[in-house]
């Protein structure tokens, strides 16, 4: 069985503690047996977490032997990690062990090394804090997760949902990753952008905020890069630069998330055909519709419907296994 060791470290955020323990504790195999073992794994035997203290049941020499190690967040991402913590890191890496941080834990895993000159996401409020600290590392501060193959990292909270999502269905396939997704009552994946919760004072003065919101409000329109240039009142070259700077992607690319995003919404809330989707999201055919889709959401729109569309026949989505 696959074994998941969770690092329970003083001062651990609960809630991304919790999160690998709820979403591989949920994975059921078609047999309907555990698909994961998963256990928490320290230094010492209890680690202090919020108001409460819990129990560390397995030494830092078990994390070691995992297949997949979680690193979670601490309260304090600046707080020295410990030479044994980072030695046990080191360690299962050079096993091979799959290596996923959760919010500011890309900090703790930052320190091993192991991101030197990859890829890597965080919280972003931290994520200019784990650029300074760690200019090796390439940070991209819109990803909602990241995946280096081996090393791999998500943004703030849910997002750490929808990265071990996404390690259950690289592991097991789309389909028991939808069912973790809808045993759990949460979306299979969401787009992989977390500028969209950027406050819109933390978007400076670049006048972005009102331009998504009117790529929001046009979206189901036929919307050209220029139609976005005039909305906003520059140049679709100085957009374009814009974009890429504040959000990783093009004004296009930002549109065609949008829109799919609202096709997942469709698709969670109708029982509209494929087409109709299309259309009402903006993109057009259903042939553009499942190729943006699988591109965006990694799955396809009617392996999405299935998972989280609405009850059929007056049944509950929930299953009865909780």
């Amino acid at each position: 069985m696959h074994t998941v060791a969770v690092l329970a470290l003083d001062d651990v955020i609960v809630f991304d503690l919790s999160t690998p323990i709820e979403v591989f504790g949920r994975t059921r195999t078609a047999e309907g047996e555990a698909a994961y073992e998963v256990f928490l794994a320290g230094p010492r035997e209890t680690a202090k977490a919020g108001v409460t203290e819990l129990s560390v049941p397995h030494p830092l020499s078990r994390l070691v032997e995992a297949d997949t190690v979680v690193v979670p967040g601490r309260d304090d991402p600046t707080a020295a990690l410990e030479p044994e913590v980072i030695q046990a890191l080191r360690d299962a890496a050079a096993r091979g062990a799959r290596i996923a941080s959760i919010c500011v834990g890309a900090l703790d895993l930052a320190a091993t090394g192991l991101l030197d000159g990859r890829r890597a996401t965080t919280h972003w409020k931290a994520t200019e804090l784990l650029a300074a600290r760690h200019p090796a590392v390439e940070v991209d501060p819109a990803a909602l997760w990241v995946d280096n193959g081996q090393f791999l990292c998500s943004a703030g909270a849910a997002a750490g949902i929808d990265l071990c999502l996404a390690m259950v269905a690289r592991d097991l396939g789309g389909l028991t990753a939808a069912e973790t997704a809808r045993s759990a009552v949460v979306p299979l994946t969401r787009d992989a952008n977390q500028a969209q919760y950027i406050r819109d004072d933390d978007l400076g003065t670049t006048g972005l905020a009102a331009t998504l919101e009117w790529i929001e409000a046009h979206a189901g329109e036929p919307v050209t890069a220029a139609d976005i240039a005039r909305s906003a009142v520059v140049s679709t070259r100085t957009l374009n630069r814009r974009f890429a700077s504040e959000l990783g992607t093009t004004p296009i690319g930002w549109l065609t998330r949008t829109r799919v995003r609202r096709a997942q919404n469709l698709l969670e809330s109708t029982d509209w055909p494929i087409e109709r989707i299309a259309r009402e999201s903006g993109l057009g055919s259903a042939q553009n519709l499942r190729t943006r889709f699988g591109e965006i959401v990694g799955t396809s729109p009617t392996r999405y419907r299935r998972a989280l569309g609405p009850p059929r026949n007056g049944q509950s989505i929930v299953k009865s296994r909780l």
